[in-house]
């Protein structure tokens, strides 16, 4: 068992993940950073977030679940605010489409995580 969730893998990735979405929506029209982008970077955060809030919580098995399942939600939601700027803004995002190949990764990297802690981790 992880001593720390900065162990997990999902956790590396999606912290990583988080700052290079951040940047991205930086680069955004002044128009888009409190519209779309502020939506992306708070469900890229929560991805994170939530993985570190079950973690925290990961005496009770149910509440861990939970939050690991709130972060894959948020997760999808990050993948749904990417594909929006794909086709809103091609130009800035031709660099960054391989951000929705490693969220998708992610997002089995997650559920793996979850079948594992329904499956073998101890309460």
């Amino acid at each position: 068992m992880a001593q720390s969730y900065k162990e997990l893998e999902i956790y590396s990735i999606s912290l990583t993940l988080f700052y290079k979405i951040h940047s991205l929506s930086l680069q955004l029209p002044k128009h888009e950073l409190y519209e779309l982008g502020s939506q992306i970077r708070r469900s890229a955060d929560s991805v994170n977030t939530n993985i570190v809030e079950g973690y925290g919580r990961r005496r009770y098995k149910a509440d861990f679940l939970k939050f690991l399942v709130y972060s894959h939600a948020s997760n999808d939601e990050t993948l749904n605010h990417l594909e929006k700027l794909v086709h809103l803004y091609p130009g800035i995002m031709k660099d960054h489409l391989y951000l929705q190949k490693e969220y998708n990764s992610l997002g089995g990297k997650i559920n793996s995580f979850i079948k594992y802690v329904e499956t073998s981790w101890k309460s």
